[in-house]
């Protein structure tokens, strides 16, 4: 799952063509939203949520969730193997969550992140985007645990993508976070503070975790990275968007 800290929304306007944030959320984001729209269906329908009947309670509800993860989600171990279906895990994984917090936090990123990043790719751009940078993410973590029998499913991977192409394309988007440490007190940065102190924080966390189940940081590193250099090679440094200051109140001379 994404996330050690929550982001809110953006606050603060771009020079090029005059547009501000506010405009761009009003703009059609299709894929964007459709994602989210499938992810929430196949959770709110499948054995996670627990509010099918058809999966049982008690023992039998947890025993449906182990074998729904291992069908749709990434098994290293079996990936290896060649199967045919597990070849296809690494894109079915991207829309299985494991929990409820899992996929809200998941869905609030791709959302503050998501909507932006379309725009400027293009619909069918950001589609293939995300699919294959959510592929590479999980193959590279089962690539670096090509022993582990555990399943992993979820959209950190694409969505960590998301996140580095927008630190490319949006650098000076003032974006609010919400930190533990500072007692979760909203406060605004520019995307190229947030995302990489994000990505420290999933270095770190990859560094200590145990091989096994839990939150794939190697894979949220991986996404971002493939995500960025994505970017980097598509749109080109001069092509980014920086952020303009923000107009002066009234009765303030413009400078």
């Amino acid at each position: 799952m994404i996330g050690n800290w929550s982001v809110a929304h953006f606050g603060t306007r771009f020079g090029r063509a005059g547009r501000s944030v506010r405009s761009v959320f009003r703009s059609s984001a299709p894929v964007t939203y459709g994602l989210i729209a499938l992810c929430c269906l196949l959770f709110l329908t499948g054995p996670a949520a627990g509010l099918n009947p058809a999966y049982g309670s008690g023992e039998g509800l947890l025993a449906a969730q182990r074998a729904y993860f291992h069908r749709w989600g990434v098994v290293p171990a079996e990936l290896f193997e060649g199967a045919p279906r597990a070849v296809l895990t690494p894109a079915t994984a991207l829309f299985v969550h494991g929990s409820w917090v899992h996929l809200l936090g998941n869905m609030l990123f791709l959302y503050v992140f998501g909507v932006m990043t379309e725009e400027r790719m293009g619909r069918v751009q950001f589609t293939l985007f995300y699919l294959g940078c959510g592929y590479l993410a999980l193959l590279g973590y089962a690539a670096a645990n090509d022993d582990s029998g555990q399943s992993l499913v979820g959209a950190s991977g694409a969505i960590s993508a998301v996140l580095g192409a927008f630190l490319f394309l949006f650098p000076g988007a003032r974006v609010t976070s919400l930190l533990p440490f500072l007692l979760f007190l909203p406060l605004r940065f520019p995307a190229w503070v947030v995302l990489p102190f994000w990505v420290a924080l999933q270095w770190v966390a990859a560094g200590r975790a145990d091989q096994g189940p839990g939150v794939a940081y190697l894979a949220h590193l991986v996404g971002f990275a493939v995500g960025f250099g994505y970017a980097w090679a598509r749109f080109g440094r001069t092509t980014r968007v920086k952020a303009a200051p923000a107009p002066a109140s009234e009765g303030e001379n413009q400078p």
